[in-house]
């Protein structure tokens, strides 16, 4: 498993449940016929920090060296195409799932800490 296919695969199942609640909003702001301002816009922006997982969210076709990716990883590319769910670079080091998901040195455990929580 390639870097990038393992980030792809993270960020897909982190937007699964994003594009659900976006449908799922709509469609409740949709059924609020009373609604005396402007019915809400639903978007989300997913931070990335892999270049790689980046760009092929956003590709309008398969490449060879990717398309062995199961289909079902690529559930959100519509709602990326149609600006519903936005990917954007974060830089590695600001990075705050590293967290939860890497083993971290004490000052870079520290420095995100206080970024996620505030002390």
């Amino acid at each position: 498993l390639s870097t990038t296919e393992a980030e792809y695969i993270c960020l897909s199942q982190a937007l699964r449940t994003v594009t659900v609640l976006i449908r799922f909003f709509k469609e409740l702001a949709s059924k609020i016929k009373s609604f005396r301002y402007t019915k809400p816009e639903f978007k989300c922006t997913a931070f990335e920090d892999n270049n790689g997982a980046i760009e092929l969210a956003k590709a309008e076709k398969f490449r060879p060296r990717t398309k062995h990716i199961n289909i079902k990883y690529h559930h959100f590319k519509q709602a990326v195409r149609i600006k519903e769910i936005f990917i954007r670079k974060v830089d590695t080091k600001e990075q705050l799932a590293d967290i939860g998901t890497k083993p971290l040195d004490a000052k870079t455990f520290e420095y995100l800490r206080k970024l996620l929580i505030g002390w």
